[in-house]
């Protein structure tokens, strides 16, 4: 089983290939590819990569599925002295994610530059 635990929004998720998952909410576009790069924590079924603290040699590759809101929150305070009632609710936006995949990150060649 392969699985990598990622950094997005300042939380943390536990994600496999071909999981859905709901995230904060992300400034990308509906089926929009992207990868994530802080990637905590690698196992590909063999052997685990533990990053300190990012996994440099993996990315996980998601798509956008759909922009989405979690259950409303509701909440409530009243005064019984001054007849005084306030109610609130709040609906937490996510992004709605599909791993694609978990793949090793290209080794970007760096290039000499001349220097004059």
């Amino acid at each position: 089983m392969k699985y990598a635990i990622i950094q997005s929004g300042g939380k943390q998720y536990r994600i496999e290939e071909g999981q859905t998952i709901d995230i904060e909410l992300l400034d990308e576009e509906t089926n929009a590819s992207f990868k994530f790069e802080e990637v905590l924590f690698v196992h590909d079924g063999k052997k685990a990569y533990i990053g300190t603290p990012y996994v440099k040699e993996f990315v996980v590759q998601g798509k956008v599925l759909e922009d989405t809101a979690g259950p409303k929150v509701r909440g409530a305070k009243y005064n019984p002295r001054g007849h005084d009632k306030h109610q609130w609710g709040h609906r937490q936006k996510y992004t709605r994610v599909e791993c694609v995949g978990i793949k090793k990150a290209r080794a970007k060649k760096e290039e000499a530059s001349s220097g004059t």
